[in-house]
């Protein structure tokens, strides 16, 4: 297993990770198999999706906020209540399949890490089976 540090830079943010999982892939050498992704923490996830037009991590992150306004009366009173069900929207692990040793994503996917609770530094953790 590997871990990884990713330093974000606002509460909320999609980072796209990707560059580091390719890294981390050709650092080991895994031609086939199964990548996991996995966040620890419960104010972040993960998810797949568009990354050649920055746009749309705009636009997830603007409905997120209005489908979990940071304010809404959350029993939790940490004031990061929003960030945990956003968090749970996401997820908090991805498999991506590794074939022919690289990760086997669509053309226009990247993996990216959603910070909600941010600016911090997060821990991923990285499993691959081959």
């Amino acid at each position: 297993m590997h871990s990884m540090q990713i330093r974000t830079g606002a509460k909320e943010a999609m980072i796209d990770i990707t560059p580091r999982l390719e890294d981390l892939l050709k650092d080991q050498g895994t031609a086939s198999g199964v990548m996991t992704v996995y966040t620890p923490h419960t104010t972040t996830g993960l998810t797949i999706n568009e990354g050649a037009d920055p746009d749309v991590c705009r636009d997830i992150l603007a409905h997120l906020r209005t489908m979990v306004p940071q304010h809404a009366g959350f029993r939790h009173s940490e004031g990061n209540s929003d960030a945990h069900i956003k968090a749970t929207l996401f997820g908090s692990s991805v498999q991506i399949i590794i074939h022919d040793g690289r990760l086997l994503l669509g053309t226009w996917q990247r993996v990216f890490l959603g910070e909600f609770d941010g600016p911090r530094t997060r821990t991923l953790w990285v499993k691959m089976l081959t």
